[in-house]
């Protein structure tokens, strides 16, 4: 992939692009570099811009695109802390920031897990799993097993969204 997937599009390093902007951008450059053309194309040119266009063409892959740029064609090339505001220094006698304490399993789950009812998604998965051990138990070797324990799966996988914190705003 290029290092700057705008350039190899000739679109301007802007996140806020259109998903048709950087579709027509890509089609312009395609049909003029296609290796099927009569002329035979260019397919450095054309391998580049649909890899460019692979990590432009939603939204997200335009910030991150942009997000990864050299520091000096994005303008952060400064990365030292903002000075104070004059007035807002803390006292000397204020308490420092207290930092929660999070015990070790906590942080390894995912937010939406850890921000949401982890407790009832838990119980759901306990429900799913004594209920088809239960299944398996019961009927051993009959051909309604699998698709019990199939359907026992969906249903924890359908209503164990409802447990889940609201994804993060992309």
């Amino acid at each position: 992939m290029t290092a700057n997937p705008f350039a190899a599009l000739g679109l301007p390093e802007r996140p806020d692009l259109t998903d048709e902007e950087v579709r027509a951008a890509w089609r312009a450059i395609a049909a003029a570099t296609h290796p099927d053309r009569p002329d035979g194309g260019d397919v450095a040119r054309y391998t580049a811009a649909t890899a460019a266009y692979a990590q432009l063409r939603t939204g997200w892959g335009r910030s991150e695109a942009y997000a990864d740029l050299d520091p000096g064609t994005a303008g952060a090339d400064d990365t030292s802390p903002l000075p104070a505001v004059p007035g807002t220094e803390p006292s000397p006698s204020a308490a420092p920031a207290r930092v929660t304490w999070q015990p070790g399993a906590a942080r390894l789950l995912p937010s939406r897990i850890r921000h949401g009812r982890p407790l009832r998604l838990v119980t759901r998965a306990l429900a799913a799993a004594l209920l088809s051990l239960a299944v398996l138990h019961l009927i051993p070797g009959q051909p309604a097993v699998p698709a019990l324990v199939t359907g026992l799966i969906i249903w924890f996988l359908l209503t164990g969204r409802s447990d889940l914190a609201p994804p993060p705003e992309r």
